[in-house]
Parts: structure tokens; C-alpha cells; sequence
């Protein structure tokens, strides 16, 4: 069913009808995804037939912003390996009924954050997410393809039904957030700089989320979460730059060989793990030298060779909803 315009008169529910309740899960250092997620949740609450409750994520051992270099650096063998960390407890009991679940997360290290982790491996989440349509909307540098993959593996061992997912990437140049985004996470510096653009998504971008929520609540009036299909298709949620998966792949193989062998050094946090890690900063930067501009080059000059394959890597990542901007025009204010 196509969405009508935001304001448009849908059919509503009776006086007597259930309202819909909606589980939105948070955890932001930067407060980028806080924002993206704020703007996707106003159109809910606005809505006077739906319940928005916001479980924000407290690590026990939570992690600063910006941050330190070597804390910074810590935080990857767990990510890598997907170690979740211990979570205070949440405001739930597991026994509530939620209709809709939105999902929202950032990439750690080509891993969905440590956060998001503990909230998936708590005994809760399966009684939380099992059966229940799921949306996932990340917000990262550009590099997001196999956290995705991760993240619907976890969903799919949960039960839950991922219907749509919404990406925000920095819109800088590949090699330029190399730099801007370090910068960034470690000094919460995010400013133009050197000729390089400012880190993170842009203010407009993060205005037009709200396109989402709209799309959410017209869905839900309409009891759209209980179908198969995505609910955000033809709003351009997800666009997929395919070329980069392979850095994705040698990236996410380093982190994890690496990781282990700094879990076996020691735990997180041992001063034992610094040299380590340093040893790991110097080949991390000579393989972001070598593998990525060649990666893209090589890509570049096979690209009518490897259209096809291309065209199939960025059609199933985009999935469930989609790069299609055919409903745009539904929902410009």
C-alpha cells in the first residue's frame, strides 16, 4: 500500500482500538544518533494513538567522548569478537508487549557498538524482541555493510523480524573521513579543517529523518507492521557503495585476528595491552594507506567487469528498504 501524505486523512482506528506501543532503544556518545533518532521518534509522539517508550543504554563501564587515544584503540578486540559488555539494568521487565521495535546503532570498528551488543545479548531481549518487526537505523563514517550483516544475524537468533533499515553516512570524501572522523572521536573536534570537510551528518540530512517517523506512524495507524513488507521503501533509506566492502573485509579479518591476540594479552583496560595496540595503530594506518586507495583504483578500472557483481552486492545490502526515492515527494514539507 503506498503511504499517504504526512497530513492526509487516514483511516483510523476506532475509539476502542488498541494503541500501538513502540520500543525505541538509545545509546549515542557523539549525540549524532540521539539526534537522528529524535527526529525519526517526534512524528510517534505526536501521534495520539501511540506509546513511545526510550530505553536508553547505561554501560557499567561507560565510555567517554571524546575519546582517550588508547581507550579508543581498547574498545576494538571486544568489538571485533563481539564481547558485550555488562549493562546497568534496564527500565524493563521483559514482560511488556511492544508492536514495533526501532533499533537505532552506531558502528564500532566494523561491529555494531559494544552498547548495542549488551543490549542484545541481555536475558531480556529475547523476551523483548522475539516475534516483533524490527527497524535498524545506523548513522557511521560510510563502513556499515558487515555490521548490518552482524546485527541481522543477532536479530535472527532473537526471533525478531528486521522489515526496514535507514543509514546515515558522513557524505566526505572516502579518504578525508579517514581523517576528519579520528579527529572527531578523539578530541570531539568536527569543524572543516585543512580543507578537509567538517565530520558526521549534515544538519539537513538529520532534519529530513523525520521523513521516517511520518512513514512509521501512517504504517502503524494502518496496522503495516504486522505485514512482511518493508515500511519505508521509496524513501531512500539505504544507499550502498558497494566498492567498499572489500576494505570492509580486510578491516573486519584484522580487527578480529588482532583482537584476539590482544584478548589474550589481557583484559580490557591492562596496561599490558598497550604496546600491542600501538604496534597495531602503526599497521592499522600502512594498511590504510595501501588497501583502500588501491582497493578503490583496481575497483574503478574493473568496474564494467565487475558491474554485475556490483549491482548484486548494493542490491542486497540495500534490502529490506531500499535505495528507491519514488515517495519522497509524500513527505517534503
Amino acid at each position: 500500500m503506498a503511504a499517504l501524505p504526512p497530513h492526509a486523512p487516514v483511516t483510523r482506528p476506532g475509539p476502542g482500538a488498541p494503541r500501538k506501543r513502540v520500543l525505541v532503544v538509545e545509546y549515542s556518545q557523539s549525540g549524532q544518533l540521539s539526534a537522528i533518532t529524535r527526529q525519526i521518534v517526534a512524528p510517534l509522539l505526536e501521534n495520539g494513538r501511540i506509546d513511545v517508550h526510550v530505553e536508553k543504554l547505561r554501560p557499567e563501564a561507560d565510555y567517554p567522548f571524546p575519546w582517550p587515544f588508547f581507550r579508543f584503540l581498547d574498545a576494538f578486540p571486544e568489538s571485533a569478537h563481539q564481547v558485550p559488555p555488562r549493562l546497568a539494568p534496564l527500565g524493563l521487565t521483559g514482560d511488556e508487549d511492544f508492536d514495533l521495535v526501532i533499533l537505532p546503532y552506531q558502528v564500532w570498528f566494523l561491529a555494531p557498538s559494544l552498547p548495542i551488543q549488551g543490549f542484545l545479548a541481555d536475558p531480556l531481549a529475547v523476551r523483548l524482541l522475539a516475534g516483533k518487526p524490527v527497524v535498524t537505523v545506523v548513522a557511521c563514517r560510510n563502513m556499515w555493510l558487515l555490521a548490518q550483516e552482524k546485527m541481522k544475524a543477532r536479530l535472527a537468533a532473537l526471533g525478531a523480524r528486521l522489515i526496514d533499515h535507514v543509514a546515515f553516512t558522513d557524505p566526505g570524501p572516502t579518504l578525508a573521513t579517514l581523517v576528519t572522523t579520528p579527529r572527531w572521536m578523539l578530541t570531539g573536534r568536527r569543524d572543516a579543517w585543512l580543507g578537509l570537510p567538517p565530520a558526521g551528518i549534515d544538519a539537513a540530512t538529520i532534519a529530513g529523518a523525520t521523513r521516517f517517523g511520518h512513514a512509521l506512524a501512517e504504517a502503524l495507524d494502518r496496522d503495516g507492521e504486522q505485514g512482511r513488507g518493508p515500511l519505508l521503501a521509496g524513501l531512500g533509506a539505504v544507499t550502498v557503495d558497494p566498492r567498499l566492502l572489500a576494505s570492509e573485509k580486510v578491516g573486519t579479518r584484522s580487527f578480529f585476528v588482532w583482537g584476539k591476540l590482544l584478548r589474550w594479552i589481557g583484559p580490557p583496560g591492562a596496561a599490558r595491552r598497550v604496546p600491542a595496540l600501538a604496534a597495531y595503530v602503526a599497521f592499522l594506518i600502512a594498511a590504510i594507506i595501501a588497501v583502500v586507495p588501491l582497493s578503490l583504483t583496481v575497483q574503478t578500472l574493473l568496474r564494467p567487469l565487475l558491474r554485475r557483481r556490483l549491482g548484486a552486492l548494493k542490491t542486497h545490502f540495500e534490502q529490506p528498504s531500499g535505495s528507491g526515492r519514488e515517495r519522497l515527494s509524500l513527505y517534503e514539507h
